[in-house]
């Protein structure tokens, strides 16, 4: 393997300065699950109203695929300009109390995991980072009006004690945070991850509900106070407009009123095995869901246009 920290440029004004060591980190890297674009949402709200200084960057042009995912540029009637490079970096953050700590954030890488995640190791460890914590939102067949579940996983189960609400054993596609999360467990460092579970018929829309869930978990897991309020005002306003699309459709209707009471169903259980399924069922096809979410999705997207 190639030297990783040649995929690294550290920010030279910052990367010695001692105030990072020992503080906790989020990973926030865009990969192929996001339902409810809950990455985009809580590393918007982050780097937008908390003091962000850049630690360090990583070599994009090696990491990523151009051609699968092309970058944006913007046509001026006779010139391009402003080209938009992907970019995957580390800041130092200060919350709403004072508290630092540090978030990975950018797209996910599509070549190189390797490499990617030892040089995020070699880094994780010089700055002697305590708590590693990531998160991401899954499409569910789960109602909107009930609050949203969530799996926790990692070494730390007094992190999961009490707030997940289903871990199935199951082969899923992984990720590069996946893979740092791995290799940094491995190492004895502490982590930590939440995935949101998104109603499936929103999971193609922005849906500001699971960015609040997904900050509140990391804050009460990092000790951190972390912003909301624009994201609370932004999701009233998208209930708003869900409740107006079911109201208008008795297909959807009669949808969420099933998942509501399987959901209600398993509620009163202490330990849920699942918020969806009874003992022995098999998880509900996506294509049973498909031609009332499609009816929603595309009263949306008519809405939105």
């Amino acid at each position: 393997m190639l030297d990783p920290l040649s995929l690294v440029r550290l920010n030279d004004e910052v990367a010695d300065d001692v105030s990072l060591q020992g503080r906790d980190l989020i990973i926030a890297l865009d990969g192929h699950a996001d339902a409810g674009h809950v990455m985009r949402q809580v590393r918007g709200v982050l780097l937008e109203e908390l003091d962000a200084e850049l630690v360090a960057s990583f070599d994009a042009d090696q990491l990523i695929n151009y051609r699968e995912r092309r970058p944006q540029i913007t046509f001026l009637g006779d010139h391009f300009t402003a080209y938009q490079r992907p970019r995957i970096e580390l800041y130092a953050l200060t919350d709403g109390l004072g508290t630092p700590f540090l978030m990975l954030t950018g797209p996910e890488p599509d070549f190189q995991w390797d490499r990617f995640a030892a040089a995020v190791v070699r880094l994780a460890t010089a700055l002697n980072v305590r708590l590693v914590a990531s998160f991401t939102g899954v499409p569910m067949p789960v109602p909107h009006t009930r609050q949203l579940g969530v799996t926790v996983y990692g070494n730390r189960p007094d992190l999961a004690e009490g707030v997940t609400t289903w871990n199935p054993t199951a082969e899923v596609p992984a990720s590069a945070a996946h893979l740092i999360e791995l290799e940094l467990a491995q190492r004895g460092r502490d982590v930590v991850g939440f995935t949101l579970h998104v109603p499936h018929y929103l999971g193609d829309a922005e849906y500001p509900q699971v960015a609040v869930a997904a900050l509140e978990h990391l804050g009460a897991a990092m000790g951190l106070g972390l912003p909301t309020d624009r994201l609370r005002e932004a999701g009233r306003n998208v209930e708003e407009q869900i409740e107006s699309q079911v109201a208008g459709s008795p297909e959807i209707q009669r949808m969420v009123s099933k998942f509501e009471e399987r959901f209600d169903e398993h509620v009163p259980q202490q330990q849920r095995r699942s918020l969806l399924l009874g003992a022995g069922e098999p998880m509900p096809d996506a294509e049973d869901l498909a031609e009332a979410a499609e009816a929603y999705l595309s009263g949306r997207r008519a809405e939105d246009g």
